[in-house]
């Protein structure tokens, strides 16, 4: 069994821990502890019922943890024997692990941990070396979340839609250290959508699966950012792109539009060309127009006045830009693409240098100062 698989009996054996009416701290505690204890011994002696391995190896790492504990004497004392060897109860937890995870007292930052751990079954030191923090500050943030999760019970359906933005959240992290977070988002949505029959769910899954698919061709060898319009298309991955339309397909036809089944649609439609210069950035623009209805963010409007600029002309996207804030992320950028287009090379050239100043990576960085640099040369030829 790989290190995926054994990730993925995370939910069901920390819901049979919680279920025996272990505090829900502890019970994740003794879990990743077992995991541990998996990798260590698997290799050479793997278990006949790997999830039974497991419940029983955190069963008793959390009797071990709670007698070493004075302060938990009197909860010692309620907790039963054992439970005899048996058949492991089939029922799933992953969905309301996935609820609970994303609770709405918790910060993105901490609903994001923790999602990776509970359900991902990711330790500390991976999660802490995707984000590039010390490990000590991550296991703070976990325990901090654990804390503020411990006794929650859901009565009622969770909401879909803040689970859905934690997993976006996680596969927007994209790579660091060890461990592969859009990758991992995607396998963690792949669980959700086979819990949970919701066409955003499913919205949210091709979405993914679309840009994934671009993944190996948005980097030169160097490291530098290359642009869509500039991507060796066929560096895509079509098998990801062909299911991602699939899954997209079949969550529009029921009818149920969501801003996730959106951004699908721009990004298959992006996927369908097989040239930049193919791109039917009309039916783009009318997919960012449902998208702002949906989510009247200025975020999509930024993404939208782009697209008009490539369908309608240059001068267009500047007068949807005009009607936005220039504080807005990203907007130095775009409207230096925008005045680029329009032959405005010194305006673009000032633009691209003042985004490169804000931008929020060295990546980005590195692109927009070329691109001023590029601009600059060319009008001093």
């Amino acid at each position: 069994m790989n290190e995926s698989q054994l990730r993925g009996l995370t939910p069901s054996v920390l819901g049979v821990l919680v279920r025996r009416g272990v505090d829900f701290a502890a019970a994740e505690d003794a879990v990743q502890d077992a995991l541990v204890e998996a990798v260590r011994v698997w290799p050479a002696d793997p278990p006949r019922d790997p999830k039974g391995w497991l419940i029983t190896v955190a069963w008793r790492r959390f009797l071990d943890a709670a007698r070493a504990d004075a302060a938990r004497r009197r909860r010692e004392d309620a907790v039963d024997e054992e439970p005899a060897p048996g058949p492991v109860s089939a029922v799933d937890d992953t969905l309301w692990l996935y609820f609970l995870c994303a609770h709405p007292s918790l910060t993105p930052s901490s609903a994001v941990a923790l999602t990776l751990r509970a359900v991902g079954g990711l330790t500390t030191r991976q999660i802490a070396h995707a984000y590039l923090v010390p490990e000590a500050t991550m296991a703070q943030r976990i325990s901090r979340a654990k804390r503020t999760v411990s006794g929650v019970r859901f009565d009622q359906p969770g909401n879909v839609a803040t689970v859905l933005r934690v997993l976006y959240l996680v596969f927007n992290e994209g790579y660091s250290g060890d461990v592969d977070l859009a990758a991992e988002a995607i396998r963690l949505t792949r669980q959700l959508r086979a819990a949970i029959d919701h066409p955003e769910v499913a919205g949210l899954l091709a979405l993914m699966l679309l840009h994934h698919a671009r993944r190996a061709a948005r980097t030169a060898p160097d490291g530098s950012l290359v642009p869509l319009a500039e991507q060796d298309r066929s560096r895509w991955d079509t098998e990801s792109i062909a299911e991602g339309v699939t899954i997209l397909q079949a969550a529009l036809a029921r009818d149920r539009l969501g801003e996730f089944q959106a951004q699908a649609a721009i990004a298959a439609l992006h996927a369908d060309a097989p040239a930049a210069g193919e791109t039917d950035w009309v039916q783009i623009v009318e997919w960012y127009d449902e998208l702002a209805l949906l989510t009247d963010s200025p975020v999509v409007r930024l993404n939208r006045a782009v697209a008009v600029g490539e369908a309608d002309g240059a001068r267009a996207g500047l007068a949807a830009l005009a009607a936005l804030d220039e504080s807005l992320p990203r907007y130095a950028a775009v409207a230096a693409h925008l005045h680029e287009r329009d032959g405005d090379l010194a305006t673009a050239a000032r633009l691209y240098a003042e985004a490169a100043r804000t931008a929020p990576n060295l990546a980005e960085r590195d692109h927009l100062t070329r691109q001023a640099a590029r601009l600059n040369t060319d009008r001093s030829r």
